[in-house]
């Protein structure tokens, strides 16, 4: 787990919203995991580090397992909010993820 994981888990227990599985594997036997995931929801987010420096993500072994990873969980009804490190610092991560968990024009959250 890296240092933007860490501060996710702080906004999401700060917004009161439901405790997400970490490292949550899905789609067995592959070894895919997701950083964040609500599996009665199909939602979770992943938290793309290494996007500046050259990491995995940006290899193109890296990019390609990546864009399989997500389409196989897209084809299965997972909806998978995408966020760096920068958007977690910012709020935005924390704000489109409200917006997964509470329906449009909804006054109390589904949970």
């Amino acid at each position: 787990m890296s240092a933007p994981e860490d501060t996710l888990a702080l906004h999401i227990r700060a917004n009161e919203f439901p405790a997400p599985e970490r490292e949550y594997r899905f789609k067995p036997p592959r070894r895919w995991r997701f950083d964040f995931a609500w599996p009665a929801l199909k939602l979770a987010v992943e938290v793309e580090g290494g996007i500046y420096r050259g990491g995995r993500h940006t290899s193109i072994a890296g990019f390609t397992g990546d864009c399989e990873k997500y389409n196989e969980a897209a084809l299965d009804g997972w909806t998978v909010l995408r966020v760096t490190p920068a958007q977690v610092d910012s709020g935005a991560a924390i704000d489109w993820l409200r917006r997964a968990l509470v329906p449009q024009g909804a006054e109390v959250a589904p949970f």
